[in-house]
């Protein structure tokens, strides 16, 4: 019987991951890490947010894989953990967000998507995310101190007016995003404010605990 069989499986998790190459991922904190440290915090950022996931026992997660699968680590990450591996596809980040999201909602369940750079992300959080995709609203956001989101849930089709243009990695992604919901009369839900490992001084707050 698999892990998962047990649990509720009406919200789809999907992880966006990018392969953990030195000198591709975590960027801004090579100079206080070095290209081999930043890559393996990004793996261990990838395995705690698969444990994470799991742990709130919404169903088996999904790791969505940048630029591909094919990279041993997230074989590994598939074998361990018995999740299934997706690639993110072409495009922006707005389209590959997209493109999971409906894949999610045209086999019809609802989806989140959760990248792995929040450490503060627990399996309560995920559980009530769900819960108000659940509870009739189409959309769901986890918005991030830095004016972005770390988690976004849709139970809604015809998503693309919510990725469209958005400038990513900018402080105005998250009001830009409300712009749009209050435009196309969405009904929306947002989570307790988070915070994403990104830059050196997140670094001195991971530690900090």
């Amino acid at each position: 019987m698999s892990l998962y069989s047990a649990m509720n499986s009406n919200c789809r998790i999907m992880i966006f991951a990018k392969t953990p190459t030195p000198g591709q991922v975590k960027t801004r904190l090579i100079p206080s890490l070095g290209e081999s440290g930043a890559a393996q915090l990004q793996r261990q950022l990838i395995e705690r947010t698969l444990r994470v996931a799991a742990g709130a026992g919404l169903g088996a997660p999904e790791l969505w894989c940048a630029p591909d699968p094919g990279d041993p680590f997230f074989a590994a990450c598939a074998k361990r953990y018995g999740i299934s591996l997706c690639s993110q596809g072409e495009g922006d980040l707005g389209m590959r967000m997209e493109r999971a999201l409906e894949s999610s909602l045209l086999a019809g369940s609802p989806g989140l998507l959760i990248g792995c750079d929040c450490p503060a992300l627990t399996p309560a959080y995920l559980r009530e995310a769900a819960a108000a995709l659940a509870g009739g609203n189409d959309a769901v956001f986890g918005p991030a101190e830095d004016g972005g989101y770390v988690l976004i849930g849709l139970a809604r089709h015809h998503s693309a007016q919510l990725f469209e243009n958005i400038a990513w990695g900018t402080d105005t992604v998250m009001q830009e995003t409300r712009t749009r919901l209050a435009r196309g009369n969405w009904r929306w839900h947002e989570l307790a404010l988070l915070w994403d490992l990104d830059r050196p001084e997140d670094l001195r707050r991971l530690r900090r605990g």
